[in-house]
């Protein structure tokens, strides 16, 4: 049984830095779960919230408490005192990494993240400290759990560091499983089990089993010994030894769950917390299943790690919403009534208002939650999240009704007793047994007991209708609606339609065929297969039918019903319906001629159904990024050829006649627009001299406004040099190369942002006096683009906006478009990449994957090596160059065996965005 001898210690009933974040982190939850529409991240606010929010705030403090009352060693002021301080600066540390990783400032995230792991393991070292003063508890076995769950906290952290500011590549999604595994089934996982082993019977105001702290012992190597081989072998890409990892913590927490289960026998759990604490661990071992299953079958799978990836997708909110919050919210409803409680009446008063409507509230959340997990339409999945979010809420009423009462209670017995007898500092103790009206053996009570399970089941039933109403469709589509809703007419309707079967493949984020025709009134079904080679997709309609996510060589039906109108559809995985996996049902009248064969295959540069070429829409619309150009498309030549051998000393001038032209040309494939040019070339052309060299450039204005010219790597006054010349006129921009760089130049007339953005820039290469010879070099100017409609400028807004309404971001004037047509190298050749952002806006992280840099010059001065030799091994290397708009440099390198080596920015979302290229490099 759990000690309740330790001495009093007076302390004060309301602690703010113990009662109240968590309840502020879970309000914050709540109200990103309520607008997430409008806030940028939001599931990932709602998961970090809750987990690293109120769950590790919750941690800290109730193991805190919980060792003190174990180990028969009551909280001294200092010890209160630092506790304060472990809890503000956890809190602190919070709050800095999430605005850290909402604003991607890498030092923000990086003290908030350091403030936290130094909060728990100061944590972690207390309660180290306690246990070994305190040897030969029996209890000990409960803090042992915690100081290894707070093992893992700083390993997690870390990892999640790594994760938010794109450190983790290209192993993103094995970094990820690891930082799951070890925060959820490591710090809150272990911490959660190993309270339990002793809060549970006490909850339930029994005797702890005989066996619990035995079994616990010997369960607590098995469980760490999980998380390692699971975070281990997600980090190093070994399938089975995940499986093998998860099996091992199954075993332990089904071994624990048969205790638990021995102890609730005995003691049937009946008020809100039991009930929400027992919910919570039936969520975590069936959604350890799913994942086995995922997993399971993932090790046998060539795409593993697709499937384990879709498993935690599954399972990640059930985790958070059935397991953690539930646990949370149950240990909270009985503890709270402890710690403010002034005497047996003052106790039984707060749990009772704790305990308001306890069967109601946790039937109508793990119904809707289990509605949640059911393969159902969007609309119905909203409407039972819905009661889930409402029925848990409602604790925090009831919280500050208990609050209330216990305030009010023991300010009536202070103002009629001189001295409060009760021993308030008794860290744990169980509540008084509860008033004898509420005994469920009652048959009143049992009766009430029903009363309120019927009633949230009703309540869960017409959230499901009201989904259903909202989307009428789904009643032809989900069996928890089939049949029983619908009219005859429609039923009749049904049966008697001419069925059509339809096989569509997913694959290379796109649909094959990407859409299909059907006659008026045919029942459709259609036949998803995903045939791609890594990728996990699914197929999502507009009228609400939803199928499976599909491994790939998986496959699925999606019984469509009756088709009465066009339908679109799209792939819902994040990402995929922007890359163009997009599809459409184009219903046929009985008049229609036209062909119902039903297939549409995909064009090439576009989706028919994307309405291509309308110039009432931008063209963005048709951006397809995994299209691939014409076959006579010619890449932009990115070769910088070498200079000619200077005659003796003197500089040699450059003469040069730009005539800007407004011509339309592809940007990407199937994006055309009107780009303003210097002497017909986007970028402009690549001019390459020496310091002291002259150039002597003639600007003809061949186009329909005025436009300018501002070469960087001159030294003049503006006023002449860079004026605006109208259409027809000309003027002379000489100047001498002063300084080695590569400059950019540009059209600077207003708004200079929209002449840029639409095409007005190039580079200008002075080679400094004792730049070594390479094999091979080659320019690359990286600029965003804002479209406008097809074959017209660029949509200033957008311009003017910033990079935030960004469409493009390409190398060269083309988007992926030496993906096409790689650059190419030999093996142990130089090659030197001359790189410059031209912008308007957007910055550049150059990098090219599988390779490094041994020789960086950056805005004309050497980051690493010399002019005399690169870097060595032992001096170091570079990974990425990083440039913001109008700055330039170089980087060197060599390619140590044959393949291809993609090159990209390295701000990812860019190089998804079409700025990314190959190096082919052969024997």
């Amino acid at each position: 049984m759990i000690p309740t001898s330790a001495p009093p210690t007076p302390v004060k009933k309301f602690w703010f830095m113990r009662d109240i974040p968590a309840f502020i982190w879970i309000l914050c939850a709540l109200a990103t779960t309520l607008f997430n529409q409008w806030l940028p991240e939001a599931r990932w606010l709602i998961f970090h919230f809750l987990l690293l929010g109120a769950a590790t705030h919750s941690i800290m403090v109730w193991s805190q408490h919980f060792s003190h009352a174990l180990l028969h060693s009551p909280a001294s002021i200092h010890e209160r005192t630092r506790q304060n301080i472990r809890l503000i600066a956890l809190n602190c540390g919070i709050v800095c990494a999430i605005v850290g990783v909402l604003s991607t400032f890498l030092t923000v995230t990086i003290i908030g993240a350091t403030l936290v792991v130094l909060s728990v393991m100061w944590h972690a070292i207390s309660l180290l400290s306690r246990l070994k003063k305190a040897l030969g508890v029996r209890f000990g076995i409960t803090i042992k759990y915690y100081i290894a769950a707070s093992a893992c906290l700083p390993v997690g952290v870390t990892l999640g560091v790594l994760l938010s500011h794109g450190y983790a590549d290209p192993l993103h999604g094995q970094l990820r499983l690891a930082h799951i595994f070890i925060n959820i089934f490591g710090w809150i996982g272990l911490t959660i089990v190993g309270t339990l082993v002793t809060l549970w019977p006490t909850m339930l105001r029994t005797k702890i089993d005989d066996q619990a702290t035995a079994v616990a012992l010997r369960v607590l190597p098995i469980l760490i010994s999980g998380i390692i081989m699971c975070s281990g072998g997600a980090l190093g890409g070994v399938t089975w030894l995940v499986v093998c990892g998860l099996v091992l913590y199954m075993t332990g927490l089904i071994w624990l769950g048969f205790i638990f289960l021995r102890t609730a026998l005995r003691k049937t759990p009946q008020d809100f917390p039991t009930l929400s604490v027992a919910t919570s661990y039936v969520w975590l071992v069936g959604s350890l299943i799913v994942l086995l299953v995922h997993a399971g079958t993932a090790a046998f799978s060539a795409t593993s790690w697709d499937r384990i990836f879709a498993g935690f997708t599954t399972i990640t909110p059930f985790l958070a919403a059935g397991f953690v919050l539930q646990t949370l919210l149950g240990a909270l409803a009985y503890l709270i009534p402890v710690v403010l409680s002034s005497g047996p009446q003052s106790a039984r008063a707060t749990h009772t208002e704790m305990n308001r409507g306890a069967i109601l509230r946790v039937v109508t959340a793990n119904l809707a939650l289990l509605v949640c997990a059911l393969p159902v339409t969007a609309t119905i999945q909203v409407s039972a999240a819905f009661v889930y979010v409402a029925s848990t809420s409602s604790f925090i009423i009831f919280m500050v009704r208990s609050m209330k009462t216990a305030k009010r209670i023991r300010v009536s017995t202070r103002s009629t007793n001189k001295h409060d007898n009760n021993p308030t500092g008794e860290p744990l103790r169980r509540l008084p047994p509860p008033n004898p009206a509420h005994n469920t053996n009652d048959a009143h009570s049992r009766g009430t007991i029903a009363g309120q399970a019927i009633l949230g089941l009703v309540v869960v039933i017409v959230a499901v209708l009201v989904g259903v109403a909202l989307q009428p469709d789904s009643l032809r589509t989900y069996p928890i609606a089939n049949g029983a809703s619908q009219s005859s007419e429609a039923v009749a309707q049904h049966r008697n339609a001419p069925h059509k079967t339809v096989r569509v493949e997913a694959k290379n984020m796109r649909f094959f065929p990407e859409s299909i025709n059907v006659p008026h009134g045919t029942n459709l079904t259609i036949e998803l297969v995903n045939t791609d080679s890594s990728e996990v997709h699914d197929l999502v309609l507009s009228n609400g039918r939803v199928s499976a996510r599909i491994m790939p060589g998986d496959s699925t039906q999606i019984e469509v019903g009756v088709i009465t109108q066009s339908l679109d559809g799209w792939c819902s995985i994040i990402g995929h319906k922007q890359m163009g996996m997009v599809f459409a049902i184009n219903v046929l009248e009985p008049d229609d001629t036209t062909q119902t064969s039903g297939e549409t295959p995909p064009s090439e540069h576009a989706h028919t159904h994307m309405s291509k070429g309308n110039t009432d829409l931008s063209a963005a619309q048709d951006l397809d990024f995994m299209a691939q150009p014409s076959k006579d498309f010619k890449a932009y030549d990115a070769t910088l050829k070498p200079l000619s051998p200077r005659e003796g000393s003197a500089p040699q001038l450059h003469k040069f006649t730009f005539e800007v032209e407004e011509k339309v040309m592809e940007v990407a494939p199937g994006v055309r627009q009107e780009i303003w040019t210097f002497d017909g070339s986007f970028p402009g052309p690549t001019l390459h001299g020496r310091v002291g060299d002259t150039f002597e450039i003639t600007l003809v204005n061949n186009g329909s406004m005025g436009h300018s010219i501002d070469f960087h790597a001159s030294l003049i006054a503006p006023d002449q040099a860079m004026r605006t010349i109208a259409p027809g006129e000309s003027l002379v921009y000489r100047f001498v190369a002063e300084r080695a760089g590569i400059w950019m130049y540009h059209c600077s007339t207003m708004p200079m942002t929209a002449h840029i953005a639409n095409g007005m820039f190039g580079a200008v290469v002075i080679e400094p006096d004792d730049l070594p010879e390479v094999d091979k070099s080659y320019v690359i100017v990286q600029n965003e683009m804002y479209l406008g409609k097809q074959d017209e400028p660029v949509d200033v807004t957008k311009a003017l906006t910033g990079d935030s309404a960004l469409d493009l971001v390409v190398f060269n004037g083309y988007a992926n478009q030496y993906a096409a047509r790689p650059l190419t190298a030999q093996v142990g050749e130089r090659v030197r990449v001359w790189m410059l952002v031209a912008g308007p806006s957007r910055a550049s992280s150059f990098h090219v994957v599988g390779s490094q840099f041994d020789r960086v010059w950056f805005e004309g001065n050497y980051l690493l090596g010399s002019a005399q030799q690169p870097a060595t091994g032992g001096t170091g290397g570079s990974q990425a160059l990083g440039l913001q708009p109008a700055q330039g440099g170089f980087v060197e390198l060599t390619f140590p065996e044959p393949g291809n080596y993609p090159f990209v920015t390295h701000i990812m979302v860019d190089a998804e965005r079409g700025a990314k290229g190959i190096f082919t490099v052969t024997q």
